[in-house]
């Protein structure tokens, strides 16, 4: 009988919950391992994915007070293929030490990976999402002068540069990472949701763009043939009233019931939406496949099904 192949999405928490130090963003990594690996215990094909929104803005912020003549600042499709790098780096570690513990003796490998998406997407028009430092307004405004980028105020917070997020149409590294997971070999791929990319004349050219993580999660799962897809995030359900005196769990669900709690305005835009969107497209995808979302803490119940709100087909 084929193993059951899944995608685990891993949230901002399971690389860094507090400290920016590399050290601590590794201790963090080590725990997340600890729960990846009772699901790897448990016999599935697992491809790994992860976000990086505070390591890319680091290195971001990094590039920009380094920038020289002699050391010019990165643009941030190099700066997203440097932090999958390094995240890939620090859990493939983290899994390395997990899998001898356990005796397992399953490999472990990172792809740098490239999504494919259309230029003449409307999100070019309309750059919405907030990347790197803040800063005051002058220096905002002066840097918007100077440069062909935008910033917007965030939240009383400061002002942030905003770049576009497009809709991923490919996964231009599928069939490597599908033919690794055929050999048994645990994947680490499209990290922040891949770097974007573009073709124009047979190249690929990258953008100054980022990926929303869970839709390009969902697409490597239509596209290396995942059973399910497993979201983690920092709550172990997905709730509709959430934190109201009428908040409800949801355990079992489907996609029609799901999106008319969508509809009905019940997900926020910036943090489980995205999350409920990428489920309801990866589970209508093909006849049984289903979406998990949930907690790190609950991940190895969740897979299966004991745990977290399950989504499916009628």
């Amino acid at each position: 009988m084929a193993k059951e192949r899944i995608v685990i999405a891993l949230g901002g928490n399971a690389i860094q919950s507090g400290s920016a130090t590399a050290e601590a963003q590794q201790e963090a990594l080590n725990h997340t391992a600890k729960q990846l690996i009772e699901i790897i215990k448990q016999g599935y094909q697992v491809a790994i994915t992860h976000g990086n929104g505070p390591q890319v803005g680091n290195i971001l912020l990094q590039q920009v007070q380094s920038h020289s003549e002699q050391t010019p600042a990165m643009p941030l499709d190099t700066c997203g293929a440097m932090s999958q790098g390094m995240i890939g780096y620090w859990l493939e570690n983290a899994l390395y030490g997990q899998l001898h513990e356990t005796g397992l003796n399953n490999q472990v490998a990172t792809v740098v990976t490239r999504v494919e998406v259309d230029p003449d997407d409307k999100a070019f028009q309309q750059p919405s999402k907030p990347i790197g430092p803040f800063y005051s307004e002058n220096e905002a405004k002066e840097q918007m002068d100077k440069n062909d980028i935008t910033f917007k105020e965030d939240a009383g917070r400061g002002w942030r540069r905003v770049v576009p997020s497009p809709q991923p149409l490919k996964i231009l590294e599928h069939e490597v990472i599908k033919a690794l997971m055929d050999k048994e070999m645990i994947v680490i791929s499209t990290g922040g949701g891949g770097i974007p990319v573009y073709s124009k004349n047979d190249q690929m050219i990258g953008v100054e763009a980022v990926i929303d993580k869970d839709f390009a999660s969902e697409k490597l799962g239509e596209l290396i043939q995942a059973d399910k897809l497993v979201i983690l995030t920092e709550v172990e359900h997905v709730y509709v009233n959430y934190q109201k005196p009428e908040q409800k769990v949801l355990e079992q669900v489907t996609t029609t019931e799901l999106r008319r709690y969508a509809e009905d305005g019940q997900f926020a835009a910036g943090s489980m939406l995205p999350k409920i969107e990428a489920a309801i497209t990866f589970v209508e995808s093909k006849p049984g496949r289903k979406c998990i979302i949930t907690s790190l803490s609950k991940a190895a119940e969740a897979v299966g099904e004991n745990a977290g709100t399950v989504i499916k087909n009628e």
